[in-house]
């Protein structure tokens, strides 16, 4: 999730085609939101193992969506992007139940790294999908 319609076309560039070497079953599509309603709304239509949220989002921040979708019945993985991923942002996402943080621009083998090991960690079986 996030505000910037740039991540969009970039995670769909990187995901396109791309079958990870750790998780060949994995198979990632992108579904957009740039808010935090938005991304709800797409989780509680779907089974997600996976959402990649941007750190600031307009008036909200990674932690009000980790906060709402711990409410949902099926939690997943929360996985938070920013420019500026340094070790702060690192330990306070994992501290407070973020799966991981990805740096911006996005290298494409460290998203595909992390989604898929978020993807086996959730034990999710099926077709994944990042929000």
């Amino acid at each position: 999730m996030s505000s910037h319609p740039d991540d969009h076309l970039a995670l769909s560039n990187i995901l396109r085609g791309q079958y990870p070497p750790y998780c060949p079953d994995c198979r990632f599509e992108v579904m957009t939101a740039d808010n935090v309603e938005g991304a709800l709304r797409v989780l509680e239509g779907a089974r997600i193992p996976v959402v990649l949220c941007e750190r600031e989002l307009g008036k909200d921040t990674w932690k009000t969506l980790l906060a709402r979708v711990a409410q949902l019945e099926e939690t997943p993985f929360l996985i938070v992007a920013s420019r500026s991923a340094d070790e702060f942002l690192w330990a306070e996402a994992l501290n407070l139940g973020a799966y991981d943080v990805l740096a911006r621009p996005f290298e494409a083998s460290e998203v595909m790294r992390t989604l898929s090991l978020a993807w086996l960690r959730w034990n999710g079986t099926g077709r994944a999908a990042v929000a």
